[in-house]
């Protein structure tokens, strides 16, 4: 399903490897390399499977006759098991195995998504039905992709390459992601048609889960080891806290850090907003206004590809500028151009070029949210705070694909992208005005500590 922007800590598990190192003596150097790149591969072509999923789901919706509301219900089913599992995920694949958990996830996502086409050319698909196979596709995207972050420092270890580099191929294949998988969903869609879509999109998450499959269990042991390990010193698994305690010690800090506070409070309503544009605005507008879903494909991927030729570029000078006047600018160009072009129904070329602003723009913020991140939150409260604020940000997404569905319907797409765009740039702006948002500066005794490793989730 649809990824929207998650503050980019958020995706990094702590105490990556319980510092053990024991992946890197299970296999010769040639072999944990295959084994890394085979993880990154499957990520990749995986989340690619999801924005497929995300495209082909409204324009079946309507191409059956349905509504914007019916679009926005769709998106919902789709997100809100998201918000659930976000914080649980970490938790199931500690207790099935990550590499076990990323095949299941892969599976069932094939699985239900393959579901649609067929079901709907023998027996028929009700509604009702469309959205209970699209929610537990969701449910399992969590686990999933947790499951594979887990698995990446000891890969990375194994393999003899700095984890903040594999990070980065990380964050990079989900760009790609985005930017290859609009680009093919649009054709896909404009050339099969909705329900075709969706079965060459099954198999996408089969190879995904093959090349999962393919990892030898020794060399992801490492992972495994170092979830057991990531409490105290000498602390066992017997020994360790509740999970609900783990949780509520988590939630306690978020409630008394004022600048994560904020954030998690700003990630919500821009992921509303992104979620209403994005999961209903935009496939409504698309279909209604520029021919179809290639159109759309070609807006999403060049937003895409912007957004990571901006991280790239940002990579260079984010030690140069002032993180939250950068962040605050980036964050309103993120949203707001795009946003008001869609509103003043500007011709496609426009729409592209508001776009390829935008991308380029929201580059800079996952990064810096990143370092800030790192920053405030204690090693041992990383993945608890981390999870908390994943599912914070991604709190706000059903309720905005469900009001971008409603807005389409009473207040026409017009409307409904102003208002987008006018609080869009209102909330993105606020951290200029001072009071905590200080506090995302550099402190010069936290800027060795932050090199540690943890990036983001793509924008």
């Amino acid at each position: 399903m649809r990824e929207p922007r998650v503050p980019a800590g958020a995706s990094e598990p702590a105490a990556a490897d319980g510092g053990t190192g024991e992946a890197a003596h299970t296999a010769p150097h040639a072999r944990p390399r295959t084994a890394l790149t085979a993880l990154l591969a499957a990520h990749a072509v995986s989340q690619t499977g999801n924005v497929v999923t995300s495209f082909a789901v409204p324009f079946y919706v309507l191409g059956t006759g349905g509504s914007g509301v019916e679009v926005g219900v769709a998106a919902l089913a789709a997100t809100l098991p998201v918000v659930v599992g976000g914080p649980l995920g970490g938790v199931v694949a500690d207790r099935v195995g990550h590499r076990r958990s990323a095949v299941v996830a892969d599976v069932v996502s094939g699985v239900t998504v393959l579901a649609v086409p067929v079901l709907a050319v023998t027996v028929g698909l009700p509604f009702w039905a469309l959205l209970a196979l699209v929610f537990v596709s969701g449910l399992f995207d969590a686990p999933g992709q947790t499951a594979r972050r887990v698995m990446l420092p000891s890969l990375s270890t194994a393999a003899g390459v700095r984890l903040e580099r594999s990070v980065g191929f990380l964050d990079g294949s989900e760009r790609l992601a985005k930017l290859v998988g609009a680009t093919l969903a649009g054709l896909l869609v404009a050339l099969l048609g909705p329900l075709g879509t969706l079965v060459v999109d099954a198999a996408s998450f089969a190879v995904s889960a093959l090349l999962t499959l393919l990892l030898e269990p020794r060399a992801t042991a490492g992972s495994r080891a170092g979830s057991s390990t990531a409490g105290a010193a000498g602390q066992t698994d017997a020994d360790r806290a509740s999970f609900w305690t783990d949780l509520a010690e988590g939630a306690r800090f978020v409630a008394r850090d004022r600048l994560m506070r904020l954030v998690v409070a700003l990630v919500l309503v821009t992921n509303l907003l992104d979620a209403a544009r994005s999961s209903t605005l935009l496939p409504i507008y698309a279909d209604d206004r520029l021919g179809g879903a290639a159109a759309l494909g070609l807006i999403v991927a060049v937003m895409g590809g912007c957004a990571l030729v901006g991280s790239v570029g940002f990579g260079l000078v984010a030690h140069r500028v002032p993180r939250r006047v950068t962040f605050a600018v980036c964050f309103a160009l993120a949203g707001g151009p795009s946003s008001a072009a869609f509103a003043l129904d500007l011709p496609l070329a426009w729409l592209v070029a508001a776009t390829a602003v935008s991308g380029l723009a929201a580059g800079a913020i996952n990064p810096i949210l990143g370092a800030v991140e790192l920053e405030r939150v204690p090693e041992h409260l990383r993945a608890r705070v981390f999870g908390l604020i994943t599912a914070g940000a991604w709190a706000g997404v059903p309720i905005g694909a469900l009001l971008g569905g409603v807005a389409a319907d009473t207040v026409g797409l017009a409307v409904a992208f102003g208002v987008v765009a006018a609080v869009y740039v209102v909330v993105t702006l606020s951290p200029l005005a001072g009071g905590a948002w200080r506090e995302m500066e550099r402190a010069p005794a936290a800027c060795e500590s932050a090199r540690t490793p943890g990036s983001g989730r793509s924008v």
